[in-house]
């Protein structure tokens, strides 16, 4: 679907194993090392994406800042800090009129769980379970660490949560009921639970080899998916300011029938839906390399790759993808996604995976499409442009 007009990206802030500052993340991802490591869980150690000791003393000053924060799961505290720096770069003033739609696919994980565990063992639950628990509880503490007066959203539509806000951002900006928004997603869930959930569908990376995620190596013979936390946040305007990063001149979205609940088809006809559809009236030649969301799965890779195949011919993009690189970081990973595209169309370089070889790189980056879906087969695909 194309937009009747651009929506300019004005601002984009990010926390990621890679780092938190456009500068560190940029230098992250030009290198082939990943930012994973091993943590200790309940019954092993395993490989993930985490923050830096730094980024997370950082972020306890800014829990700690605040009595009111102090009861915050990781998930808002994130939200806070990127919403933060992302409105500052866009020059937005605290108490400015915009939208905020920030979603996660799990989100109040570590506190969920906290509060279960004493549920279990004292027969009752505690006071702030579930205000500090619920979805709503994202977009609404931004909005007050902010001090919007704009319409707050919390949703979650699993691994494709962040490109839903952008879509959600678009359809109000579009409206014309409002001229700014703020979104994105937030991810903290690097807990035991989860990755007992990971692993109980058999997708968890056992490699111990020099890239425990295999993310775009269609020649695995095993699932490589890291689990990986973080936040990204974009701020969005109907304008054409001087300080935009990134145009969004496509949007799409699909879902599919499925036969399993966490399974897509083999030729992902999600994907096939959502690109065609933001393709629009634009030619396919026209992109010059696509974000996959390529979670690092054997099925999963292939089937989006599939997909490509049947959407842009024998004429395939420069495909890329960062889950090797930071984990896959669930609700937030598509906006990570889409960082990474902003920062390839800013500096006109194409990044690599290790494992997959593209025929060529392109000279020049002016169009790239990031791809993002979940289960349930809900897949959203973003065109961006060079501004």
């Amino acid at each position: 679907m194309n937009l009747r007009e651009p929506i300019a990206i004005t601002a984009l802030s990010s926390i990621s194993s890679l780092g938190n500052t456009t500068k560190v993340v940029w230098n992250a991802y030009l290198n082939n090392d990943h930012y994973l490591h091993k943590i200790k869980t309940r019954k092993e150690t395993l490989w993930a994406g985490v923050i830096s000791e730094d980024i997370k003393n950082r972020l306890e000053a800014l829990r700690t800042s605040d009595a009111k924060y102090q009861k915050l799961d990781n998930t808002v505290i994130y939200s806070i800090a990127t919403a933060r720096e992302a409105i500052a770069q866009a020059g937005w003033e605290n108490g400015d009129i915009f939208g905020i739609n920030i979603g996660s696919s799990r989100g109040a994980t570590t506190l969920f769980e906290k509060y279960h565990q004493e549920f279990l063992e004292q027969d009752e639950s505690s006071t702030l379970a579930s205000p500090t628990t619920t979805l709503g509880n994202i977009s609404s503490w931004v909005s007050h660490d902010l001090g919007s007066k704009g319409p707050q959203i919390s949703h979650s539509i699993t691994c494709s949560t962040a490109l839903h806000s952008i879509l959600n951002g678009v359809a109000w900006l579009q409206s014309g009921m409002s001229n700014k928004f703020l979104v994105g997603g937030s991810e903290a869930a690097v807990t035991p639970f989860t990755f007992a959930q990971m692993q109980a569908l058999k997708v968890y990376s056992k490699l111990d080899g020099e890239y425990p995620s295999r993310a775009l190596d269609f020649k695995k013979r095993q699932n490589t998916m890291v689990l990986g936390e973080g936040a990204a946040m974009v701020c969005l305007e109907t304008d054409k300011p001087n300080n935009t990063l990134a145009t969004i001149i496509g949007v799409g979205y699909a879902t599919e029938l499925l036969q399993h609940n966490v399974s897509i088809s083999a030729d992902a006809r999600c994907f096939q839906h959502s690109m065609k559809m933001a393709l629009g009236q634009y030619s396919s030649k026209t992109v010059n390399a696509i974000v996959m969301h390529a979670p690092g799965t054997v099925k999963g890779d292939k089937a989006e790759y599939s997909a490509i195949e049947k959407v842009f011919g024998d004429r395939l993009p420069f495909l890329t993808t960062n889950k090797w690189k930071m984990g896959h970081t669930f609700g937030a990973s598509g906006m990570l996604s889409l960082e990474l595209a902003v920062l390839m169309l800013q500096y006109q370089v194409g990044i690599s995976t290790p494992f997959y070889l593209n025929e060529s790189i392109p000279t020049q980056f002016d169009r790239i499409m990031v791809n993002a879906v979940g289960f349930g087969g809900n897949a959203v695909s973003i065109l961006l442009e060079r501004p």
